[in-house]
């Protein structure tokens, strides 16, 4: 298979070493590795599961086109191990494969060349790379060496890398993207929102989704200045750490300029509005008496859908090819978000909801969501946070159906 780097790389050939059997070692799907003394959750296997997934998906997609992935904050490896011993293998294709693998820490090169001695053997061409990560993104954009997937980790807000990162992005690419920055786009540091995200962030019941769409706002503006189109594929959380799967389009949707816009809500009422920044006006009045309510206004943030059923159902078929890959709680996660695409925006906390009205406990969810569909409305249970149900219902339709299913719970 034909070879090409990025300058400055260290070639495949320098990776020595073998994986020792010592029970100190790590094991996650296909991978066993050496952890180091490195930052690393066990608990974050359902993102690491979903890359793998991603990966396979975009081999099966290209066909028998070159596919390039890069994972540009590696730490230990895992992902790209998983990526060469998991996807790659599960995918029949004659596609030729270029895994970047990139850690900026010396001290982990080492540990990291341990780690991927198993991707010898495996049916790819393997460069790595000890450079800070907008260096690499940078110098692959000058030398046109664009790439499938990048999976980028960071520690913190990553927005500072994200124009680099769309610019070595291939068209169609995809972008697996974390951010732990969980502070500033909950509205626990407004300063920070205003300086990260170029919006004003305000505390609300589904923080998570905030988080996420704010997010989402900063990637689809840096994109739409390339001339490109966004496609959230898969966003979540788990309240440390917010991360979504995007892909790039070439071009922008029809409209996909309406996506971008406001959300409001009365703290004391709890009423919610949504507005697109294209066509912008006063707010309505909120459920409050005379003028007590005041509208706290997130944004701008993305208002389109926070996930693709149709990619989801791609990714649990191919994961009963990958037998080793989707986890449990992964494959819970991804249920959950195949019946949520992430619209509407409104979430309410049903919590929240029976404190309002002085209920004993929260409604059913299930029951809720049933009622409102019943009457016309669109409602859903959220995939992003527990106990938050989505739905264009107006507040005094929502509070009336919570207090008639509270009525019949006694």
């Amino acid at each position: 298979m034909a070879h090409h780097p990025l300058p400055g790389s260290l070639e495949s050939g320098c990776i020595h070493g073998h994986l020792s059997h010592d029970t100190s070692h790590y094991r996650e799907g296909a991978a066993q590795l050496e952890l180091g003394d490195g930052f690393f959750r066990p608990e974050s296997r359902p993102s690491r599961d979903l890359s793998v997934l991603m990966a396979a998906w975009q081999l099966r997609q290209r066909g028998e086109s070159p596919c390039r992935w890069l994972d540009l904050m590696a730490g230990c490896g895992i992902r790209s191990v998983r990526w060469g011993l998991e996807a790659l293998p599960a995918i029949r294709t004659s596609s030729a494969v270029t895994l970047t693998v990139n850690d900026a820490d010396a001290a982990r090169q080492l540990l990291l060349q341990r780690n991927l001695a198993p991707l010898r053997s495996a049916r790819l061409t393997l460069a790595c790379h000890q450079e800070p990560a907008e260096v690499l993104l940078r110098r692959a954009y000058l030398d046109q060496h664009h790439f499938d997937l990048i999976d980028l980790d960071a520690f913190g807000c990553p927005n500072g890398l994200l124009q680099a990162s769309l610019q070595a992005l291939a068209f169609d690419g995809v972008l697996l993207l974390a951010s732990t920055d969980g502070r500033s786009p909950t509205g626990h540091d407004r300063v920070a929102a205003v300086r990260k995200f170029a919006a004003a962030a305000r505390t609300h019941p589904a923080s998570w989704e905030v988080a996420l769409r704010l997010q989402l706002a900063v990637l689809a503006r840096e994109a739409w200045m390339l001339g490109r189109g966004l496609e959230p594929l898969a966003c979540f959380s788990d309240g440390r750490t917010f991360r979504l799967a995007v892909r790039m389009r070439r071009r922008l949707a029809d409209g996909e300029e309406q996506q971008l816009g406001l959300l409001a809500r009365c703290a004391r009422c709890g009423a919610q509005a949504v507005q697109p920044l294209l066509r912008l006006q006063g707010w309505p009045s909120c459920a409050c008496e005379g003028t007590q309510g005041r509208w706290a206004v997130t944004g701008p943030l993305w208002l389109g859908p926070l996930q693709s059923p149709v990619v989801i159902s791609e990714l649990l078929e191919l994961a009963d090819a990958l037998e080793h890959t989707l986890a449990k709680p992964g494959r819970r996660l991804l249920q959950r978000l195949q019946a949520d695409p992430g619209l509407p925006v409104c979430c309410w906390s049903t919590a929240e909801l029976a404190r309002r009205l002085q209920l004993q406990g929260p409604p059913s969810l299930h029951d809720l969501v049933g009622v409102l569909q019943a009457s016309g409305y669109q409602a859903c249970a959220s995939g992003v946070m527990a106990g938050q149900l989505r739905t264009d219902a107006p507040l005094d339709s929502l509070l009336q159906v919570c207090r008639h299913l509270g009525r019949k719970d006694r």
